[in-house]
């Protein structure tokens, strides 16, 4: 459990127990940052008087990115630890699992980084909802970019599991549907955090690709990028990418790893609005370090689960759900709702051209999409979400 300072035990003894499942070691970088969001937006909740007079206190527990972990600490966080709201949940399979686990036991989880469609969709349920933008979300985005372009073979390469295999099968499908003339020549699908980055490169260039849609993350980009710069892979090909990597992930020894990759990031130094100003200013007082977009996705998190509880007077379960349906709160990007259709929150996404040279990354030409104009459209959702979830 997470000991907090400014919390009096008669306080705590009435607090309002929230769980927390993560990988903070598979993913500890970014399982850090997501963290520290999650962390800030719950000292400001609990400083400004907590949930009808209740501080929030986090019960925290580490899934080792196992499936069966996950399920056992949600179950033990419920019914031994008695925990109200369940969040968390990084890897899209670690989600799952959880989520199967919300459902049985009718308690909120509030999906703060997975991305995979499956958690609003095809398994989806009643007490499970999403903050971050879905595979669906960001493919949409980047499909139709990647429509505009010139050419019309592409190659893909994707993590080999839930959240992969979504990322995929979205940006394709609707990469099609914008320009029925693409072809996809090859699909290469690594094992998470075990990519034979020579070979997956070299597949690739054989298969003479005019764009490349990337959805691999972390060191196995790294090893993707490093990979790609040795075989030449990137010279007149134009790159779709899932993510772009982070300060984590750069290796200062290659002088320009990425050049011009189309992108969603985070170009925290560049956005001039009030909200993320005033979220920056307290990120970086607390923590002494920039935010990632992992940290903006812990603090929403944190935000979205408070608003509900405040506009269920502070009661957890079916309360709670109607709470959270349709509910609207401000993030550090702007106004967000979730969907009452599918659970799903409008969040955006910062879509550009991302370059990395000397160890530094940056981000231009960025927009910010509105999530709302990229949500699944309606019969889509209908087509696959479980009629018993939509209730």
């Amino acid at each position: 459990m997470l000991a907090l300072p400014w919390m009096p035990e008669a306080a705590a003894a009435d607090a309002i127990r929230i769980g927390e499942i993560n990988s903070q070691h598979r993913l500890s970088t970014a399982g850090q940052a997501y963290r520290n969001g999650l962390l800030l937006a719950l000292e400001q909740i609990n400083t400004g008087g907590g949930v009808a007079g209740r501080p929030l206190q986090l019960v925290t527990r580490d899934d080792g990115g196992d499936t069966g972990q996950a399920a056992r600490n949600a179950r033990e966080l419920v019914e031994r630890e008695h925990v109200q709201v369940l969040t968390g949940t990084m890897l899209s399979d670690v989600a799952l699992a959880v989520a199967r686990e919300a459902a049985r036991s009718k308690t909120v989880l509030v999906v703060g980084d997975a991305l995979s469609d499956a958690i609003t969709l095809d398994k989806g349920n009643r007490y499970t909802f999403r903050v971050r933008p879905s595979t669906y979300m960001q493919a949409a985005m980047l499909a139709e970019q990647a429509a505009r372009m010139p050419g019309r073979r592409w190659a893909v390469v994707a993590p080999n599991y839930e959240y992969g295999q979504s990322a995929v099968s979205s940006f394709k499908l609707l990469l099609k549907a914008a320009r029925p003339d693409v072809e996809f020549v090859a699909d290469q699908w690594p094992a998470l955090g075990k990519i034979k980055a020579d070979d997956v490169a070299r597949a690739i260039r054989q298969s003479r690709p005019d764009g490349i849609f990337n959805a691999t993350f972390g060191e196995d980009l790294q090893k993707f990028v490093q990979a790609g710069n040795r075989q030449q892979l990137f010279e007149g090909v134009q790159v779709v990418s899932m993510a772009s990597a982070g300060a984590q992930s750069l290796d200062p020894s290659q002088s320009e790893a990425i050049r011009d990759w189309l992108a969603i990031g985070y170009p925290w130094d560049q956005i001039n609005t009030p909200e993320h100003q005033r979220f920056l200013d307290a990120y970086l007082k607390r923590f002494g370090e920039r935010p990632q977009l992992a940290s903006v996705f812990g603090y929403t998190t944190m935000m979205a689960i408070a608003n509900g509880l405040k506009k269920s007077d502070g009661v957890e379960g079916e309360a709670l759900v109607e709470a959270l349906r349709g509910l609207h709160l401000v993030s550090p990007l702007g106004p967000v709702s979730f969907r009452a259709l599918d659970q799903q929150a409008s969040l955006g996404a910062f879509v550009g051209l991302v370059s990395q040279k000397d160890g530094r990354s940056s981000m231009r030409d960025w927009h910010y999409l509105d999530g709302t104009a990229f949500l699944p459209p309606v019969n889509y959702v209908r087509g696959r979400r479980p009629a018993s979830a939509m209730k």
